[in-house]
């Protein structure tokens, strides 16, 4: 991370402040330009890996399978050692999960470890550990995005994340962080529940953060169909949202999956993307876990050669954009084969 020259007490908060903007702004396109050159250079070095940080969450939403409320969170070593060895396989960026992330008492230091080796690093969060203390943080070890889930607006059984919950929480980062926030919400969690991501996307407009809704997907991550009022929400949230993310997923994959329609698309999981769950091993994505079900740190470029060139049978009705996105620079180019 770029260390911050402190400027004189003369120069006022207002230069430090701008001085501070300017040299994010410059570290952002650089950035940009170097995951650009990873994108052009080569095929087989991962564009993103998602790594998690600890399995345990604080919160216990009924449509999740991605956490307990039990594990202890990864060995700071382990994880630093996993960001040594995604550095070495020319990784562009990492995002950072769970569970929930915020757990971790070494986040932070994870984060200026992965920016140190000029990887773009993002985080997702359920939000309701933030403070002015972990922003800060999170500031200084110069995190660069941070999505935060947000389903309803009153918690239930089905989803705890909630806006009366963490409303709060937006505000801080509003007024405190130095990254770039989104919220997401997920359309399909439950029938009566579906306006409130329409109050979802409302609340981050008036804190002046980017909003994005998913699709949610079953056990499998392939797509449980939208009902007719979703389709509506989903078309409403995205006109009080344009956002670039909106229109990518609906271009990629959500578009034929909400009209019933399969995509027909090369996922380079395993290879352009990298799902590190907390036992360190690679998988697909967090919904196929096992396979190919390698260490991170026994992982090299024949496995990324093989992943991908291999075709994924639950490809046609995914619903994971992380994927999708990663995947859409080989398009076309990499033909895929049955192993």
């Amino acid at each position: 991370m770029n260390q911050i020259t402190p400027m004189r007490d003369s120069d006022g908060p207002a230069q430090t402040g701008r001085a501070t903007s300017l040299r994010r702004k410059v570290a952002g396109a650089a950035s940009g330009a170097r995951f650009l050159g990873r994108v052009i250079g080569s095929r087989y070095n991962p564009l993103l890996a998602q790594v998690v940080v600890t399995r345990r969450c604080n919160l216990a939403c009924g449509y999740c399978n991605e956490y307990d409320n039990f594990s202890p969170p990864v060995p700071l070593q382990d994880l630093l050692a996993w960001v040594d060895h995604l550095a070495k396989l020319k990784t562009a960026s990492i995002t950072l999960t769970g569970g929930e992330p915020l757990l971790h008492p070494d986040l932070d230091v994870v984060i200026k470890a992965a920016r140190d080796r000029k990887m773009i690093v993002t985080m997702i969060t359920n939000g309701f550990r933030l403070s002015r203390g972990w922003i800060d943080r999170l500031n200084r070890a110069g995190l660069q995005g941070m999505q935060i889930s947000i389903d309803n607006i009153e918690p239930d059984d089905i989803s705890m994340k909630s806006l009366s919950s963490v409303e709060g929480k937006l505000g801080l980062l509003a007024k405190h962080a130095q990254f770039k926030v989104n919220v997401n919400s997920v359309l399909g969690v439950t029938t009566d529940r579906t306006q409130d991501v329409i109050a979802v996307a409302e609340a981050a407009a008036r804190h002046g953060l980017q909003h994005s809704v998913g699709v949610l997907h079953d056990h499998t991550g392939t797509l449980k169909a939208l009902s007719a009022a979703q389709m509506q929400a989903y078309e409403q949230v995205t006109k009080l949202s344009p956002s670039i993310v909106h229109g990518l997923n609906f271009w990629l994959f959500q578009k034929n999956l909400m009209h019933g329609r399969s995509n027909d698309w090369k996922c380079r999981a395993g290879a352009r993307y990298l799902y590190v769950a907390e036992d360190g091993k690679v998988h697909w994505c967090s919904q196929q876990r096992g396979t190919p079900g390698i260490p991170l740190l026994e992982y090299g470029l024949a496995d990324i050669k093989r992943e991908y060139a291999t075709p994924k049978g639950c490809s046609p009705t995914c619903t994971l954009s992380c994927v999708h996105q990663m995947s859409m620079f080989d398009r076309y180019r990499g033909a895929q084969t049955a192993s």
